[in-house]
């Protein structure tokens, strides 16, 4: 379940980071009851990251598929030793 918690708990750094360490997802920070703000750790920061490239990766394949940009497998790997 998703962290949430106010602006004014901010104040304690520490508090913070070690909640944001101990998190696997982002913490999701309000002001005046609305979403504000989200914090995560690096090591969540980071796997995300990962996984936007993959998307990425995965949106240009699929655009190239439409387009008509793709080879036979087999020829692709003509010539190299993944056969």
């Amino acid at each position: 379940m998703p962290e949430i918690i106010p602006i004014k708990e901010l104040k304690n750094t520490s508090n913070i980071s070690e909640l944001c360490h101990k998190s696997d997802e982002p913490i999701y920070i309000t002001q005046n009851g609305y979403g504000d703000m989200v914090l995560m750790s690096m090591d969540v920061f980071k796997s995300l990251q990962g996984k936007w490239a993959m998307y990425a990766d995965i949106a240009t394949s699929e655009e190239q598929i439409k387009a008509g940009k793709t080879k036979n497998a087999r020829q692709a790997l003509a010539g190299t030793n993944i056969q």
